[in-house]
């Protein structure tokens, strides 16, 4: 599979207006998704809220297992952290709990002088980890443009709340992903545009990561029984759904486009692509 990198010209942008918005915020809810907690992790977004409190919003958790075990190693680092699936309402007490918890002191302080004071959040994250559903959720109404595919948030919004205002700002990747490991996991998600991938690589890629670690989803789902080769794989989901072309041959392309949007829609079943270890090697 070639080298995976996406950093268009408008994450340059953003970047910048993230570095200098920084300054009008008390800190910061990043939002990762629950799916890879670690691959959604970009290190130069959480550099420049070194000094503030951050929140990090494991979202999607619904699509996901093992979600509490990534909760935890992320505390463990001395970070605040909690699970959510932002389309439920359910969610919302949780969150804004855990934002309160981590401006109470300054709140506090604020108090102690005799005011109440406005608290400004910013909303990171890499590309479609759901950063506007989490405002929506936080918010109790649908107040931002969301979408299920990487980069439907381009410009600066600033969210009003009880309490709080809530910047939301464009997923921004890291410039360069050194390790291409994550990036695929991020691809398989749709956090990366698909008009750069090779869809075909990628489906292989993420039928051969399956054959490792669930292969009675693909047995189930696929009818598949032979998990030594990722086109014979393949192949049995042509087969299992049909997917032929004149003349008896299979018809690959389909088969591709079906087994991402299974995974994405969690057709496969709840899924963990990274593994609680590998929070350990980042600077959470």
């Amino acid at each position: 599979m070639k080298h995976i990198q996406w950093f268009p010209g408008h994450m340059t942008k953003a970047m910048r207006m993230i570095q200098s918005d920084a300054a009008l915020c008390d800190g910061a809810i990043y939002v990762l998704d629950a799916r890879c907690p670690a691959s959604s992790f970009n290190p130069k977004l959480k550099g420049v809220f070194a000094n503030k409190p951050l929140l990090y919003v494991l979202n999607k958790s619904d699509l996901a297992e093992n979600t509490d075990a990534f909760v935890k190693a992320i505390r463990e680092k001395g970070a605040a952290a909690v699970k959510v699936n932002a389309t439920k309402s359910g969610s919302r007490r949780a969150l804004l709990e855990e934002t309160y918890k981590i401006i109470a002191e300054k709140r506090a302080r604020a108090q102690a002088k005799g005011y109440e004071r406005t608290f400004r959040f910013m909303v990171l994250g890499v590309p479609n980890t759901g950063k506007s559903t989490v405002i929506n959720l936080l918010s109790g109404s649908k107040r931002t443009v969301t979408g299920d595919k990487a980069g439907v948030t381009r410009g600066k919004q600033w969210i009003r709340l009880d309490g709080f205002e809530l910047l939301d700002t464009p997923g921004t990747m890291p410039p360069a992903f050194e390790n291409q490991t994550f990036a695929r996991r991020l691809a398989y998600v749709g956090s990366i545009n698909d008009d750069i991938l090779d869809l075909d690589d990628l489906t292989l890629a993420l039928l051969n990561d399956f054959a490792v670690k669930y292969p009675e989803r693909l047995a189930e789902r696929y009818g598949i029984t032979d998990f030594s080769s990722p086109l014979g794989m393949l192949d049995c989901v042509c087969t299992r759904r049909g997917f032929m072309l004149r003349g008896g041959e299979f018809d690959y392309e389909r088969a591709y486009k079906a087994v991402i949007d299974d995974l994405r829609k969690g057709r496969l079943g709840t899924v963990c692509l990274d593994c609680p270890d590998d929070i350990h090697g980042l600077d959470f």
